[in-house]
Parts: structure tokens; sequence; C-alpha cells
């Protein structure tokens, strides 16, 4: 395979069946970490993927999912425990989620030598319920850890609060991971759950303090703000759009960070430190538009690069 690979996701990838009526569900690829990978290789930068998936049908799909958007596969293992599934339903103001991954093959991958990331990789992602589940989550963790300072590692919580069942442990076992990233994504739900009781904006700046070099605070249709050390924030809104589903936006936008970030020749966490504001806006306002557009279709559903240029353009004409 081609050693082109800029950017790659670590973490579970699984099938969503969304509620359409009652019991009836439509099933779709997902996984956070997946979906983020999609929206990266859709918007132009190559892309791969690390993680175990299933030998069952349900593997397969994920497998030709990945490989259908142009995700190089390389580090993807195989395994014959079960796939992670998760079952979705719309309420008004968000989404009830059950998960079933006792066992699954992404909860279980633990390969005995990490794998050695192209010389060309500049981004590392990882987030979402993987850092649930051992072996997996430890495994992950030892890998980001490996890269902390030879690649922008970013860190997307994507916290699911009916899956945790200590909280505080959790809690604990975020400082690592927060020291171990550069860019850290935070929405203002995975703030409220971090650190009950406080603002989105404080809970952003205690989570700066941990290690990251930036984290940005989104707020879905409230946009997003960047946050730095002794720099002031910068605020973006995205463009307005009529919004269909909500899943996987969040996904989208932080994969539009880190193409866009690349795009400006961000590729290393001390360049990350150096970016200026106005770079930052773009950066922001292409992160904030393919999020939008995602939710302008049903289920995670990113956009492709042409998609998003022409939405910027229209925006800021």
């Amino acid at each position: 395979m081609s050693a082109d690979m800029r950017l790659v996701f670590v973490g579970e990838s699984l099938i969503d069946f969304t509620a359409t009526a009652d019991l009836a569900f439509q099933g779709h690829e997902g996984g956070a970490p997946t979906n983020s990978a999609v929206a990266a290789a859709r918007l132009g930068q190559p892309t791969g993927f690390i993680t175990q998936l299933s030998t069952d049908l349900f593997g397969e799909r994920l497998l030709a999912h990945m490989q259908a958007n142009g995700i190089d596969t390389r580090f993807v293992l195989r395994g014959a425990a079960p796939s992670t599934l998760a079952f979705v339903e719309r309420t008004p103001t968000s989404n009830r989620y059950a998960f079933h991954m006792q066992g699954t093959a992404d909860t279980r991958w633990a390969p005995p030598v990490l794998p050695e990331l192209p010389e060309r990789c500049r981004y590392l992602h990882f987030g979402s319920i993987a850092l649930l589940h051992e072996p997996a989550a430890s495994r992950i963790t030892d890998l980001v850890e490996a890269q902390r300072g030879w690649r922008i590692v970013v860190f997307d919580p994507n916290v699911r609060p009916s899956l945790i069942a200590d909280a505080d442990a959790y809690r604990r076992r975020c400082v690592r991971w927060l020291r171990a990233c550069d860019l850290l994504k935070l929405s203002d739900e995975d703030a409220a759950f971090l650190s009950p009781g406080m603002a989105p904006e404080q809970a952003a700046a205690r989570c700066l303090s941990q290690g990251p070099r930036a984290v940005v605070l989104t707020r879905g249709a409230g946009g997003a703000t960047l946050y730095r050390a002794g720099a002031a924030p910068i605020a973006v809104a995205p463009p307005p759009v009529a919004v269909v589903d909500t899943i996987g936006a969040g996904d989208t936008f932080v994969a539009g960070l880190s193409v866009a970030l690349l795009e400006h020749g961000v590729e290393t966490p001390s360049q990350l430190a150096q970016v200026p504001d106005a770079a930052w806006r773009v950066v922001l306002r292409f992160a904030a538009t393919a999020a939008a557009l995602n939710c302008t279709r049903e289920g995670a559903d990113p956009p492709r690069r042409a998609e998003v240029d022409a939405a910027l353009a229209e925006h800021t004409s």
C-alpha cells in the first residue's frame, strides 16, 4: 500500500442501528473514529485506520466501507470475536444509545507490537468508547503515548455517560489522555461530564492546563471556540443549514480540524503552537462547515471536499 498516509485514526468500528419506527432499525457503518476517518478521506487527505474487525458479516461490511472511502486498512487486524453493535434512538434534544460491545473484536485490539506508522503520517486521532474496554483501552494509550512529540496527537473524548460505570475513575484516567494529546476537541456535553458544575469555558481552560497545546470547544449549532495558553479565544459560527440529523457532526468536525491544519503546513506539535490567529479562523470555519453539511442528511455521512469548498465560497461571498 501507499506510504502517503497523512492521518490515522484508532478505535472502534461498529454498526449503528438507527430507530426508524418502534423496534424498526436501519443499519449504518459507524463508530466515532470510523466516521472521522471517512470524513478525513472524503476531505482529500490520505487516511489510515487502526483497529481489529470481526470476520463476521458486519466486520466484512465495515472493512468494505473503509476501503470504498479510500481508507488505508493496512493496520486493520481481523478476529473471530463479534462486531460491536450500537442502537440509536433520536429524541427531541439529543440521541439515546445502547451499545453491545462485550468481548467484541475492536475492544480486543491488543497487538503485541504496536503499529509502525509511516513517517509522512503526521496526525494520530484517538478517543471515544474504545477507551472504555480492555485490553484495547490500555493498548491505545500505549500507542498515543509512544507517538507524543513525534506526531500531532488529537483526542476527542466523545463521552458516553451511560457506558461509564465509574465516572470518577474515568475522569482520573482522562488526565493521562489529556497529557498525551496536543489538540483536544471537547464538546459542551464532554465538558459537563468531565468537569461537573463548571461552565464549559472553565472546563476547557482546566483541560488546557493538563497538557494539550490547544483546546477546541464545540457547541453544536452554537459554533466552536479555540482556547490556547496566553492567547485570546477565537470563536466561529457554523453556516446556517437545515438540520436532518446530528449523528457524526462532531466526528466530522474533528477530522476537518486536522485536514485544514495539515493543509496549512502544520505537521509537528511545535508548529501547532505557532499557528497564527488568521489561520486558525480558516481552520475552524472549514471544520464547522464540514460538520454542518454532515447534519443535512441522514446518519453519519460526511461531505466531500467539493461540497465544503462550495459552501465556504457561498458563506463568505
